[in-house]
């Protein structure tokens, strides 16, 4: 059973939304962090990345970025930039893109269910990757960025869900992205008590996307456990916020891979062997793969569509029939030399979004050769967390982004 509850919300005011909500902090490096936030003053994004209020001459990490974070996010909520609802609520939280929908729940999420595994990971995390929103979420004593959960969908929880989005919403604005968002209140105890229960029937919760803003919330809830001698289990520090999202609302885009060189092959001798494993055929036309065992590579000016020959899926587990790992496995580490996609240099990730024209623009620039994959499935996304196994990196490419500063849980 999954412990979802409502929390009192810390939200912008509704003339500022617009302005206030922020893509994830870590789709940003340094410079261009400053230039969002020089273009848009209220962006959340200068709590998020505090040391864009700094000369560049002060680390990113240093204490007095986090201080300055704390102090920022004081002062807007004194000053009303932000306000506090006075009782505890779920949230509707829609994305639009392309003319695209899915509509989330933002509530809290339990510590105790992600340590026993209630709540489910796919990924592993990397501890330097978490100090830092460690540090911030402690300092600020807020949880600032949503985590992207899913869920097997539920049919009562998706007819609250539709009743609330008849009324007028909180928020509805549409960001410079030309991504719209809408926000619904739903406060009614009957609705409260309902979705609580709906979830408490819910055996498994899956991290969608923030694996590394999850694993930092729980580790400042278990932390500020230890320090309080009087826990007692029910303080705020012992849930984090989550946006919630019913499986069949949810779109995994392609996450696609680019290589530097041919792994001194000539290229009459790489289709080769590349043709070992995968039926190679060329293309008049980019290659955007359309079903499972397909991919597109394009290699000095070409397209071609591989289709992986049949018996490359026998006898693996769900992660070796991945399409992520099988064109790992028979293609970049045989043939390219990749051993290790998370720390070799000569392969770079591509998000789908982005589209096959940049797979060409780097294959034609600053690497060699590009490979489109087809989308993980979000089953297989369960499939791989129900069974404790981990996916190969960069196997999904979540979109539309939830934004930060529009939902904030004080602990």
């Amino acid at each position: 059973m999954a412990i979802i509850r409502p929390f009192q919300c810390v939200r912008p005011a509704r003339e500022l939304a617009e302005r206030v909500a922020a893509l994830p902090y870590d789709v940003y490096n340094r410079q261009e962090a400053k230039a969002e936030v020089e273009r848009e003053p209220y962006s959340f994004l200068k709590i998020d990345r505090a040391e864009t209020n700094f000369d560049d001459s002060v680390d990113t990490y240093a204490p007095e970025v986090y201080r300055k974070a704390k102090e920022l996010l004081e002062e807007e909520i004194k000053n009303g930039i932000y306000e506090k609802d006075n009782d505890r609520a779920y949230y509707i939280y829609e994305l639009v893109m392309d003319g695209r929908s899915q509509t989330g729940l933002v509530a809290c999420a339990a510590v105790e269910d992600y340590v026993n595994n209630v709540i489910k990971k796919h990924e592993n995390t990397r501890e330097d990757k978490e100090i830092d929103r460690i540090t911030h979420v402690d300092t600020c004593s807020a949880q600032t960025g949503p985590i992207f959960l899913a869920y097997r969908s539920d049919r009562t929880i998706n007819a609250i869900v539709d009743k609330t989005r008849q009324e007028e919403p909180l928020y509805d604005f549409t960001a410079v992205d030309g991504i719209t968002h809408r926000v619904w209140k739903i406060s009614d105890s009957t609705d409260v008590e309902q979705i609580q229960k709906a979830f408490s029937d819910i055996q498994a919760v899956y991290i969608a996307d923030g694996h590394h803003r999850a694993a930092s919330a729980v580790k400042v809830g278990l932390k500020r456990r230890q320090e309080n001698p009087h826990h007692n289990g029910a303080e705020e520090y012992n849930f984090f916020l989550s946006v919630l999202f019913p499986h069949d609302q949810l779109m995994i885009m392609d996450y696609n891979r680019t290589v530097r060189d041919l792994n001194g092959l000539d290229r009459e001798t790489f289709l080769n062997k590349v043709g070992e494993n995968f039926l190679t055929e060329p293309s008049d036309e980019p290659v955007r793969p359309d079903r499972k065992g397909c991919f597109g590579m394009y290699l000095e000016g070409r397209w071609y569509r591989l289709t992986a020959r049949p018996e490359l899926f026998e006898g693996r587990d769900v992660v070796g029939r991945l399409d992520v790992s099988v064109l790992q496995d028979y293609l970049l580490g045989p043939v390219l030399g990749i051993g290790d996609p998370r720390t070799d240099d000569r392969i770079d990730f591509v998000g789908g979004i982005r589209g096959l024209s940049e797979l060409e623009r780097r294959a034609d620039s600053d690497m060699k050769v590009s490979f489109s994959l087809y989308p993980t499935a979000i089953t297989e996304l369960f499939d791989v967390a129900d069974q404790n196994l981990l996916m190969p990196p960069k196997s999904t490419w979540f979109e539309p982004k939830l934004r930060s500063g529009l939902f904030i849980h004080q602990i």
